[in-house]
């Protein structure tokens, strides 16, 4: 009885083994698979590997030179976003709205929006089933960064594809290596300062798609600033734009980790190239 106990509990655990094998080996083919099909997305918009670092001035001018004023006024992310090929992806897929990406890290992605918000959960830019999904925009904001908050949902990735790297801004220097996001979308490419980084609730305000008053707007900045686990040292105003980008916390589904940022009302923007 007790060999055929043991026996039962080894094929149990054989069983088990093999089921997270299988598992982890298809996880790793998607990632191949989906890695695959955005670094055809970056070829096919045009997009070259963003500089590592902003260079605001020429070497060797002077702050009061007027070409150096006018070499500080030039941001190389905004420049070589606005270059961007938004024409050449709808051709692909036409759900692509814009492109959004973080210097320095893994993110740079196409951003879509469908009518609804789950087909992206498990389908790529190039609709190809796949664990990875894409980044995709609510389906009932302003695609062209109208509203007061557009959101924007992506997975948390273990190897810190799509919405991965989101997890390291809970660290105040992650936040000071990595302060700026960038979206281009028809009208141009959009620079958001980041502010606010905090696991919330589904119900709360931070997703709420009818904040339309000066003081529902303010409540919500000051929502995500007294939620933070972090000091950006930057406050939005009622008039600015802000945008929240969402991801599962890995702990269930109850929550979700959040990291915003805000485009400043008067901010220039950098004009698209390519449609």
């Amino acid at each position: 009885m007790k060999k055929k106990v043991l026996l039962g509990i080894k094929l149990l655990l054989a069983a088990g083994l093999a089921c997270g094998l299988f598992v982890i080996g298809r996880q790793e083919i998607d990632y191949k698979r989906g890695e695959g099909s955005y670094e055809d997305a970056e070829q096919i918009a045009g997009i070259v590997q963003l500089p590592d670092q902003l260079e605001t001035a020429a070497p060797g001018q002077e702050a009061g030179d007027g070409e150096a004023a006018a070499a500080e006024a030039v941001d190389p992310y905004k420049d070589m976003l606005s270059k961007i090929d938004l024409g050449a992806l709808r051709q692909v897929n036409g759900d692509v709205v814009g492109w959004i990406a973080i210097p320095k890290t893994e993110l740079s992605y196409p951003m879509l929006q469908r009518a609804d918000n789950d087909y992206y959960l498990d389908h790529t830019w190039k609709n190809e089933r796949n664990s990875v999904g894409a980044i995709f925009m609510e389906c009932k904001i302003d695609a062209g960064l109208d509203d007061f908050n557009t959101i924007v949902y992506g997975h948390r990735m273990r190897n810190l594809s799509m919405f991965g790297s989101l997890r390291y801004y809970d660290d105040l220097e992650y936040l000071k290596e990595h302060p700026s996001v960038y979206v281009a979308v028809d009208s141009g490419v959009y620079k958001y300062d980041i502010y606010a980084a905090y696991e919330v609730g589904l119900r709360t305000i931070t997703y709420r798609l009818d904040v339309d008053t000066p003081e529902e707007k303010e409540e919500c900045i000051r929502f995500g600033l007294e939620s933070s686990v972090i000091d950006a040292g930057v406050v939005p105003a009622a008039e600015d734009k802000i945008l929240t980008l969402s991801t599962c916390t890995g702990r269930g589904h109850a929550t979700r980790w959040v990291v915003q940022a805000v485009c400043r009302g008067e901010e220039e923007k950098e004009e698209l190239a390519g449609r």
